[in-house]
């Protein structure tokens, strides 16, 4: 009898039953899709050894006028700037106090400090630079005093405490002097969203029907965004302040407040929700921002831009190009993407392009769609003039007009998903492979340990398990880049293992197919065994090897067999190595599955066309 030859469809197929998706992919973890045949994804190595505080949800890489090399890294406890593997701490401050506003009383045996400042206002994690202090008489020295800390408690609004480096004893009585002055910077956000239930918590139609809506804006998930005007960087705190990092003054610079910068005009915005530069005008452009006639009080759906070429000049006027648009659908502005050609803004309700059209209008903004939605700031991404995005319980395209991507893993990726948390959720492309990925929270985690691909060349959808927390794709580094949970960035695509833990471990990739008949099911027939067609092509192990299994059932619905009352073996696994023949197998049955996984490191493999022989059986 001759061979059978095992061709499958792209993608993987998880919105029909497994016997109904015959000749088609049914389960997956870590494999793409490339030319219509499954491989191991690439592995991921570290970019850097140091290490940055907080949970990274923003990274954004630049280069300056000289030729450096910068990444932008935004977390829920600070903003860096890295170059060169290290990383440069310009989180803006809030307020500096002034001399002798702050003293300290410490207790002996106790490395807690007490610090009193009037109205300080800090919260439990928020960060203080001392300076100017002076020894408190015993091991608190004004070395120990005078350097940053982390608060640890918050006792009432004028008193709160950190742990110093040193351990007090009983000469240490002082209060640090008259000359101590403490400089705070900007409140700390949140890695995990805060929910609340009760009626009218959020806007109204934010949340999907039933679900929970964030408490309040302070209680929101810390997210950032920033880009780049000429070598300098423009960075927001979602609904929060606005400011700027000026290059030439050094990567020991602090950001400022964009409405403090020297010629900075009254109408400044001082809060938003997003910002950005528009690369073809270079405006700057401030996102659900307050108005020019009540600056400090936010306007959810309001745009607006500054003056042409100018971070200062925003108060509209015939001389400059200065101006806003207000958006008059939906409760407020979700995030916007910039293209080659225009700005899509999404609210929570609508879809607008938003246009550079010259004076005297400088931009327009009309809508293009009423009924999308959108599940968090970060869950749309940009690929050339086409935008991609997942909503609630869909996913989206806009190439011209908007349009609802058919998605095989739909349901699978939906009935799993954690909504307190979808906040988290962000678009990313890994254009190598004509890829965007979507990385989310699963039912039972807080954080993101999931993702979904769309392949939209292959128009094939596949997924896996992956915690990232932001990713760029590849530009200015060879390769994209991510932030892992324990403050680091990876190179991915690089390498063949998992270099999160040290030594790198493997990674563990499978595919399995859906039920295939055996002479369409009217008949049990034998396997006999099995021709591989697999290439471990740059694998650098010396003996790469892939297992297959081979999967036998009676019936659709029941489960897969392992013996029978003869003891004959139903499922049939053999490691598979790069100089394989032939594999003998004995299985019986109506229907059978196969599945390929590997899990050693130093190994890569792509999947062929591997051939069975099936021979009849008599029993019926």
């Amino acid at each position: 009898m001759p061979l059978t030859k095992l061709q499958f469809r792209p993608g993987v197929n998880r919105e029909t039953t497994s016997y109904t998706n015959e000749g088609g992919w049914f389960d997956c973890d870590n494999v793409r899709f490339r030319f219509g045949l499954p491989e191991k994804i690439g592995g991921w190595q570290r970019a850097t050894e140091n290490q940055f505080l907080g949970t990274c949800r923003a990274l954004k890489p630049f280069v300056a006028l000289d030729g450096s090399r910068y990444m932008g890294v935004g977390t829920h406890l600070k903003y860096y700037v890295e170059e060169g593997g290290v990383y440069n701490d310009i989180t803006p401050l809030r307020t500096t106090t002034a001399a002798g506003d702050v003293t300290f009383s410490a207790t002996s045996g106790s490395a807690t400090i007490t610090v009193s400042d009037t109205a300080h206002g800090a919260t439990a994690g928020d960060f203080v630079t001392f300076s100017g202090a002076v020894t408190l008489g015993g091991n608190i020295t004004a070395d120990v005093l005078n350097q940053e800390y982390e608060i640890d408690s918050v006792t009432d609004a004028d008193t709160y405490t950190f742990v110093a480096t040193a351990t007090a004893d009983g000469s240490d009585t002082g209060n640090g002097g008259s000359s101590v002055v403490g400089a705070y910077q900007i409140n700390v956000g949140l890695d995990t969203a805060v929910t609340g239930t009760g009626w009218g918590v959020g806007t109204w139609g934010r949340e999907g029907w039933g679900e929970a809506a964030p408490t309040s804006a302070a209680q929101e998930l810390r997210i950032w965004t920033h880009d780049n005007f000429g070598e300098d960087l423009i960075i927001n705190v979602r609904d929060s302040g606005i400011y700027y990092w000026d290059k030439t003054l050094g990567l020991s610079s602090r950001a400022t407040a964009l409405s403090d910068l020297a010629g900075a005009d009254a109408t400044t915005p001082t809060i938003a929700k997003q910002v950005l530069v528009s690369d073809r005008d270079r405006h700057i452009i401030a996102f659900g921002c307050d108005p020019e006639n009540d600056i400090g009080t936010q306007d959810p759906l309001l745009i607006r831009f500054s003056d042409q070429e100018s971070p200062t000049t925003w108060q509209s006027l015939p001389t400059n190009t200065a101006g806003d648009l207000r958006i008059g659908s939906g409760s407020e502005i979700i995030t916007a993407v910039e293209t080659r050609q225009q700005i899509l803004v999404f609210t929570d309700a609508s879809l607008h392009a938003m246009q550079f059209l010259g004076p005297p209008f400088t931009f327009g903004i009309n809508m293009v769609s009423e009924s999308i939605s959108i599940m968090s700031p970060l869950a749309a991404i940009a690929h050339d003039d086409v935008v991609y995005w997942m909503g609630f319980e869909e996913f989206y395209v806009y190439t011209g007009q908007v349009q609802r991507v058919p998605c095989s893993v739909r349901s699978y990726v939906f009935d799993d998903f954690n909504r307190d948390q979808k906040e988290k959720v962000f678009a990313a492309l890994n254009s190598s492979y004509n890829e965007v990925w979507w990385f989310y929270p699963s039912a039972d985690s807080n954080e993101i340990d999931r993702y979904v691909v769309f392949n939209f060349q292959e128009n094939a959808w596949y997924y896996g398990q992956m915690s990232r927390t932001a990713w760029v794709d590849r530009g200015i580094s060879d390769y994209p880049v991510s932030a892992y949970t324990d403050g680091r960035q990876y190179f991915q695509e690089l390498g063949l293992d998992d270099a999160t833990t040290s030594p790198a471990s493997p990674i563990s990739a499978y595919i399995e197919s859906s039920q295939i008949d055996i002479q369409d099911g009217e008949n049990f027939a034998f396997i006999r065994r099995i021709i591989p067609d697999i290439t471990f092509e740059n694998s650098t192990a010396d003996s790469p090897t892939s297992t297959f299994t081979v999967k036998v059932r009676n019936f659709p619905g029941g489960n897969y067999l392992n013996d029978d009352d003869a003891s004959v073996v139903r499922t049939a696994t053999t490691p598979v190595e790069q100089f394989t023949s032939q594999v003998h197998l004995r299985l019986r049955g109506r229907s059978f599955a196969l599945r390929v996984e590997s899990s050693q490191t130093a190994t890569q493999w792509r999947l062929g066309s591997p051939r069975l022989d099936i021979r009849p059986d008599g029993r019926r």
